[in-house]
């Protein structure tokens, strides 16, 4: 490929990490200037970082962003699956707008007409490009309204190559991890932050919308064995459960899946916490790559930089290893924003803020219009200044087939209620019960906090 080598393998991706941990947040851009967007979508990350307090896993280059820009410490999708959660915050739409409720629905077929975020970048003068998964899949849906350019690159079968199994003796035809051959570039995630370096370098003088879709750590956990070789099985921490917990309400985990998982012994459990790591910590390295292009190409200091995980994920909590919950555990996702002039720079915000809230940042960062159809909010002052007061409640949702699953997160509590309450309640206070193990919902202490709450939701109700 033209332009600087693309180094691959993890020695060579580990290199560069405290040079660019210790490089300064990038200086305002220069008055009329037009910031540039690099948005990274990871896909299932959750947030098992070090940035976040993971005390095992090994994401040194998103833990240098974060030392550079803001992380959101309270952030949260409007549905924590890819389709679901992705045609949201790139309409500004919350689900029940979008219609699209499964991983199956094209976004087109129920709102046509809708400028989605790179959309309205193209047709406000960016040059936008697209790289892996960013929309959900790789051909139609990925939309051609919104890209100059795309591409899906493959791995090549070295990277299909190597040691691994499936986990649940093939029930699960997803759950299966391989520890790869070959190196980076071997993988399509690899040849992602290849591609980008070498976009960043052609269109570098214009202004341009930059996005890079990376599909790990989601299954299958595919990655080369070094990044496995980090992770040694009999090191890693199990989740662990009070013994006095409260049960789940029969709604709140798919039953097919967990019937599954319930049959995994610890050897299964670690092999999956290991593969899901190892996929973390390989495209921890591929984040690297891109961002050490842009500084090496000076383009930081005119470049909005956004990195997140489009849902969060269980790993074994509650004998949960997925997302699709309105749990903490993956309704919550992880949020840096760099911004070039922010004032918060190396901290975090504790402040409520919903992905459906990125497409009016982003717009309003970049000084283009808001198209009026958008119901998030900008988050723009959190940049400056991230403990002033904000929103009062986050918003998640879930289907169980034909039975919705609504759930709200103020700073406190989260409260959740499926098919309208008929089908459980849950109420959990994060000041005492961050892990969200003891219901409350059924305590009559709890009726005024309730009814507080309920209103809350009727009234999101009928704004639905």
């Amino acid at each position: 490929m033209p332009g600087a080598p693309c180094p691959s393998g993890i020695g060579k991706a580990v290199s560069a990490i405290l040079a660019a941990a210790v490089l300064a947040s990038p200086p305002p851009a220069r008055a009329g200037e037009r910031l540039n967007v690099l948005l990274i979508c990871i896909d299932d990350l959750g947030c098992s970082l070090g940035c976040y307090g993971h005390p095992q896993v090994r994401s040194p280059r998103i833990d240098a962003l974060a030392d550079r820009g803001l992380r959101f410490d309270r952030a949260y999708c409007q549905y924590p699956v890819c389709n679901p959660s992705r045609t949201s915050f790139l309409t500004g739409l919350r689900p029940d707008r979008t219609g699209v409720l499964d991983n199956t629905t094209f976004f087109r077929d129920r709102i046509p007409d809708v400028v989605t975020l790179p959309q309205h970048f193209r047709l406000n003068g960016y040059h936008t490009m697209r790289l892996g998964k960013v929309f959900h899949g790789a051909a139609t849906a990925e939309d051609p309204k919104a890209w100059d350019s795309a591409a899906y690159p493959e791995g090549t079968a070295t990277g299909r190559a190597g040691a691994g199994r499936n986990l649940t003796g093939g029930t699960l035809k997803w759950c299966s991890w391989l520890s790869a051959e070959g190196g980076d570039e071997d993988q399509p995630d690899g040849r992602i932050a290849c591609e980008a370096v070498r976009l960043l370098e052609e269109h570098r003088d214009r202004p341009f919308f930059l996005a890079c879709g990376f599909h790990k750590p989601h299954d299958p956990f595919v990655a080369p064995a070094p990044y496995f070789n980090l992770y040694p099985s009999h090191a890693l921490r199990l989740a662990a459960e009070p013994s006095d917990r409260t049960p789940d309400p029969p709604l709140a985990l798919p039953a097919g899946m967990k019937a599954v998982f319930d049959r995994f012994a610890d050897a299964e459990r670690r092999e999956f916490l290991r593969a899901y790591y190892a996929c973390t910590s390989f495209t921890d390295a591929q984040v690297g790559r891109v961002l050490d292009a842009l500084d090496r190409l000076k383009l930081a200091e005119r470049t909005l930089v956004i990195l997140l995980g489009d849902n969060g994920y269980h790993l074994g909590e509650r004998g949960w290893w997925n997302k699709n919950t309105n749990f903490e555990l993956s309704a919550r996702c992880p949020l840096i924003v760099l911004a070039p002039g922010m004032k918060a720079q190396g901290r975090s915000c504790a402040r409520l803020v919903e992905f459906v809230d990125l497409y009016p940042t982003l717009v309003d960062l970049c000084g283009l219009p808001a198209p009026p159809h958008l119901e998030g909010r900008s988050f723009r002052p959190l940049l400056d200044d991230p403990a002033q007061p904000w929103k009062t409640a986050a918003w998640t949702q879930v289907q169980r087939g034909p039975v919705a699953g609504y759930s709200l997160r103020t700073e406190r509590w989260r409260y959740t209620e499926w098919d309208g309450g008929k089908q459980g309640v849950e109420l959990y206070d994060h000041e005492t019960d961050p892990g969200e193990w003891k219901n409350l919902a059924d305590r009559p202490e709890m009726k005024e906090t309730i009814d507080g709450l309920q209103a809350m939701m009727r009234e999101r109700g009928r704004a639905r």
